[in-house]
Formats: C-alpha cells, sequence, structure tokens
C-alpha cells in the first residue's frame, strides 16, 4: 500500500481535494482533526500543553484552541514546541489507521509536511494550490479571521514556490470542475503506481 501526502497552504481547499479522493473510495486521514482529538483525550499531551502554555490550554476539560492558536501563530519557537508535542503521537495513531486499510492507497492530509521535513514518510506527495487572494478569501469565507490574521498565518507556512519544488504532483485548486478533472486523472495514475 502507498502512503501518500496531501498539503497545500491555507487557504488551498486541501481539505476539499481530500473530500474528492475520499469521493474516489480513497481512505483519507486528515492529521488536524485526529491531533485534535487526541489532544482532547491524551493525558500525557494534555500535562505537557498546560505546562508549557498554561491552565487556559484546557476550558472544561475540551482544549481552548483559541488560545493555543493565539500563542503559537505569533511565536515559531512555541509553534515547534507545539508540532514536537503532538506530532510524534499522530504519527503513532497513524501507524495504527494504515495497518487497518486495504486500498491501494491511502492520503494522509496536513498543512505542513514539507515546512517539517517529512516529506521522506510517504512514497508521494500531492500539493494543493492556489493564487493568493483567493486563498485569503476562502479563509475569509470560512471562519470570523480578519484578513490580517489571515495573512500572519500565511507567514508562518513556506511560499508555495518553495514547495513546487519538493512536490511530486501539483493540483491547482480554482475553478472545483477542473480540479476534479485533475483529481480523476491523478487517481488513475496513483492506482497505476500503487500497483506496478
Amino acid at each position: 500500500m502507498k502512503i501518500i501526502g496531501l498539503t497545500g497552504g491555507i487557504g488551498s481547499g486541501k481539505t476539499t481535494v481530500a473530500n474528492f479522493f475520499k469521493e474516489l473510495g480513497v481512505p483519507i486521514y486528515i492529521a488536524d482533526v485526529e491531533a485534535k482529538k487526541i489532544m482532547n483525550t491524551s493525558a500525557s499531551i494534555k500535562k505537557a500543553l498546560i505546562s508549557w502554555f498554561g491552565e487556559k490550554s484546557y476550558l472544561n476539560n475540551e482544549l481552548n484552541r483559541k488560545f493555543i492558536s493565539s500563542k503559537v501563530f505569533k511565536d515559531k519557537e512555541l509553534l515547534q514546541k507545539l508540532n514536537n508535542i503532538v506530532h510524534p503521537e499522530v504519527d503513532k495513531h497513524f501507524k495504527v489507521w494504515v495497518a487497518n486499510q486495504d486500498q491501494s492507497y491511502v492520503i494522509y492530509e496536513a498543512a505542513i509536511i514539507f515546512e517539517n521535513n517529512a516529506q521522506s514518510k510517504f512514497d508521494y506527495t500531492i500539493l494543493v494550490t492556489a493564487p493568493e487572494d483567493i486563498k485569503v478569501k476562502r479563509v475569509l469565507n470560512r471562519d470570523e479571521s480578519t484578513e490580517q490574521e489571515v495573512r500572519n498565518r500565511m507567514k508562518n507556512q513556506w511560499d508555495d514556490s518553495k514547495k513546487e519544488k519538493l512536490a511530486n504532483f501539483i493540483i491547482e485548486n480554482i475553478d472545483l470542475e477542473d480540479t476534479k478533472s485533475q483529481i480523476y486523472l491523478l487517481h488513475t495514475k496513483l492506482l497505476s503506481l500503487a500497483t506496478a
């Protein structure tokens, strides 16, 4: 079974792309969703986050995402610390999940694969791109961020041009019908690579 890394900057539409693959029967592991679950259920992670970020890290036994986000998006060292606490647990969880799949390939969707130098964990990587103004508009439409907050978050991620050099495949996600066509072609290619 091949393991494919799917990534893209904020607002690129990587979750939309992941959902299209899911419709084609490909098992999808959304790292961000699983990380949130783990941060709510793992006692050791909870303890580590409280020791680093303080008691406000959890409200009523639930991860206080807004509080944590406000801390890490302004501070790259704190963001790295958060990733160092959470990512090893997510990796363990992912390995167990993969062992329970039976398709030709699976997709691991994460915002930062290249930034963490994690591309070697995958057989192939897919980068989802879109022009910056479209990305900003998408994020503003989906959550209550200001344009400045969105652009600040983008600064914490690599530019697409840097990631394009490392990706095996690129999906430009501007028009949904065109994106679906690109995904269908890539799905066919990945199936042939997985069975080769």
